[in-house]
């Protein structure tokens, strides 16, 4: 049974699209959650291990579209503890 360690960082919306393809570069990251100011969930983006380039294209024009309208909010991240840093 794997264990699961959530972190969280504030976004503004022109630096969301940014953050979110730091934090899937740096790897490791098994589920992405994007909250609003009032802490409702937007979006909540699985990623399983191979999900890269075209496969991803899609949640990221639809991140793109939620920076066009948040103006700050919440990225939440959930990693396999086993291999989280």
């Amino acid at each position: 049974m794997s264990e699961f360690k959530s972190e969280e960082f504030q976004f503004s919306g022109d630096s969301l699209l940014a953050k979110i393809k730091e934090i899937i570069h740096a790897g490791n990251v098994r589920r992405v959650i994007i909250k609003n100011e009032d802490g409702r969930v937007l979006v909540d983006i699985p990623l399983t291990l191979g999900v890269v380039g075209t496969l991803l294209a899609p949640q990221l024009a639809a991140i793109g579209a939620i920076a066009a309208l948040v103006l700050k909010g919440t990225i939440v991240i959930e990693k396999d503890a086993t291999t989280a840093d």
